[in-house]
């Protein structure tokens, strides 16, 4: 049986054991006379998970439903400019809140469908976000109306059908008696399985009363139990393993191991064990980048050579919530062989060649870390090199990406939340350490630009929640072209992100990847520092906006100790060299060329 059979097994199980539990709630529960709305319902789950915010653009189909969000003191209804804007900050509000759900709401058609790429991009990293869609009534899904808002041809179900695509779950809340149960299915599969997952309310369903007894039950998103006899089989093996290779063994952390929930039991493997640790770049600051065995970033070929030497040399690597994807991997240059690999991942683990569907690592680690803490001892004599960054001593003033990143290496702090666009900024984050309690913020594998403005919106919200730090950004003149809306939101809302733009006159990524001197990789130079004040800012009083130039100019602004502050909303254009790049981007960048092979072969 597959991996995604088992999970599809399991979480049927969940949802019956789900109903099994709301049963035992009968007529002695205070809730049991009472009923309630089906959106109320909705918002009530949804508070109950932590939800603080509910992002979207309201729509004639949803506008019934959002009464309901907008009358609950505990939730906040955004409003973005744009549905997929929306769907990207449901993403970046799931991302920095870890273990909760970010949620979009969206109506009917036009709406739905301009959220998918952002649903896509939550699919495709492991995001758990719901898609909430406003929909028509059911008597008008029935009778098939030529519809605004529907194809014309009657086909209700094609954005549902689309759906399925980019979502692991997917419910029609077309009854009052299944809407509670479906809605708690949803709900759960989706913190569970750490995907996004789709609901269609109707506009008639939502009014529908039902009862309020359920909302006694809390919903189990714990992962489901390993089968004991074939957990410790696979406790043997990995073992044995580790005596083979004679304490040589690294701990190598991806992105799963955050949206999984299970950094906490990493942190235990690491400190217990001695094990070397190191990151994929989709995985930064899983582990804590001050940590004296933590050795840095592992992007295969693409890696700083003493990094690449340390992990390829091991005996055994103990891969943990691995996403292979090609810019994680150094465009798949990983010199690992399978015999020296252990994996472990939330729904099954692989131990070299053999395969454990239903394994899943929650469990799996504590267990793991009381059978391996013997071997500390020998494993800490195992050198790790320390992971550092100077700044560069150039004989220039000229903004350069050597020097930028360590640069602002030395500005960031405990706890903030830096987000990085995909290409310079994702690749140029990479090499600096970033310090204790920081989350790092990006799109590697889904990679759509413009991402990171939308996610910053719901990331600001999310260290709001958590009570963390500064939220700064790193995003190309040409990404924020797409995206730069939401600006008004988080101006609006009284945010205050700190926003570096950088200047370099277009798509430098791509220009790498072919065309350097393509007309299609250049762009529209805006006023930049003039953005604020468009989207309803008051520049010197709400939000702050600065042009630098030089070195000189960016170290007086990063030391100004007002600016650090970050009281406002502040935007930095920086002024770059068109063609100028990241050392890790410019060795991705001609791994990619060659595999997409755009020159003719003659």
């Amino acid at each position: 049986m597959t991996s995604q059979a088992v999970a599809s097994l399991q979480a049927e199980v969940n949802r019956l054991r789900h109903e099994l539990q709301t049963l035992k709630v009968n007529g002695d529960s205070t809730l049991a006379g009472d009923t309630m709305f089906v959106g109320q319902y909705l918002v009530e789950r949804l508070v109950q998970l932590g939800v603080t915010k509910m992002f979207g653009v309201p729509g004639d189909f949803n506008l019934g439903f959002l009464d309901f969000v907008e009358d609950h003191p505990k939730i906040d209804w955004v409003g973005d400019c744009n549905e997929l804007n929306a769907a990207y900050a449901a993403d970046g509000y799931a991302r920095v809140n870890e273990g909760k759900i970010g949620v979009v709401t969206t109506t009917f058609g036009v709406g739905e469908l301009s959220a998918m790429n952002g649903i896509a991009g939550a699919f495709s990293e492991h995001i758990p976000v719901l898609h909430l869609v406003g929909v028509p009534s059911t008597s008008q899904q029935k009778a098939k109306p030529m519809l605004h808002h529907t194809l014309g041809d009657g086909r209700y179900d094609a954005y549902y059908k689309a759906s399925q695509q980019f979502t692991i779950a997917q419910a029609v809340l077309n009854s009052k008696e299944t809407a509670a149960a479906e809605i708690d299915r949803i709900l759960t599969e989706c913190l569970v399985m750490a995907r996004p997952v789709y609901l269609m309310l109707p506009t008639d369903v939502a009014y529908e009363r039902i009862p309020a007894k359920r909302l006694q039950t809390p919903l189990n998103i714990e992962p489901p139990a390993n089968d004991p006899e074939v957990e410790e089989f696979v406790l043997d093996e990995i073992v044995k393993l580790v005596e083979e290779a004679q304490n040589d063994v690294i701990i190598l952390v991806d992105a799963c191991a955050i949206r999984h929930g299970v950094k906490k039991e990493v942190e235990e493997l690491y400190q217990r064990t001695g094990f070397p640790v190191y990151s994929a770049p989709m995985g930064k600051t899983a582990v804590s980048e001050s940590y004296e065995r933590y050795g840095g970033i592992y992007v295969g070929s693409v890696s700083n050579p003493a990094i690449k030497e340390k992990v390829e040399a091991a005996k055994l690597i103990l891969s943990v919530g691995g996403l292979k994807s090609d810019f994680n991997t150094g465009n798949f240059t990983y010199h690992i062989p399978t015999q020296r690999t252990i994996e472990l991942h939330s729904d099954h683990t692989r131990v070299q060649f053999a395969g454990f569907p239903g394994i899943g690592m929650k469990r799996l680690l504590p267990k793991l870390t009381s059978r391996l803490q013997p071997f500390k001892n020998d494993a800490v004599q195992i050198e790790v090199p320390k992971f550092q960054l100077p700044v560069p001593q150039e004989d220039n003033d000229v903004i350069s990406h050597t020097w930028l990143w360590p640069r602002v290496g030395q500005f960031f702090k405990s706890k903030d939340i830096i987000v990085a666009e995909t290409g310079t900024s994702s690749f140029g984050v990479l090499d600096i350490p970033l310090p204790p309690d920081s989350i790092f913020v990006s799109q590697i594998l889904w990679g759509s630009i413009g991402w990171t403005v939308g996610a910053t919106l719901g990331a600001s919200f999310g260290a709001l929640d958590r009570g963390l730090g500064r939220t700064i950004l790193f995003v190309g003149d040409g990404s924020i072209q797409l995206t730069v809306q939401e600006l008004s939101v988080m101006l609006r809302w009284g945010l205050k992100p700190i926003i570096f733009v950088l200047n370099n006159n277009g798509y430098t990524i791509e220009r790498y990847l072919h065309g350097m001197k393509r007309k299609y990789n250049d762009i529209s130079n805006w006023r930049w520092t003039k953005l604020l004040e468009t989207f309803g800012g008051e520049e010197g009083q709400s939000c702050k906006s600065y042009t630098v130039r030089t070195k000189q100019e960016l170290s007086d602004l990063l030391d100004d100790p007002t600016f650090a502050k970050a009281d406002v909303i502040q935007l930095v254009e920086l002024i770059m060299p068109q063609t100028d790049a990241p050392r890790a981007l410019k060795a991705q960048a001609e791994l990619s060329g060659k595999t997409n092979r755009y020159v003719a072969e003659f």
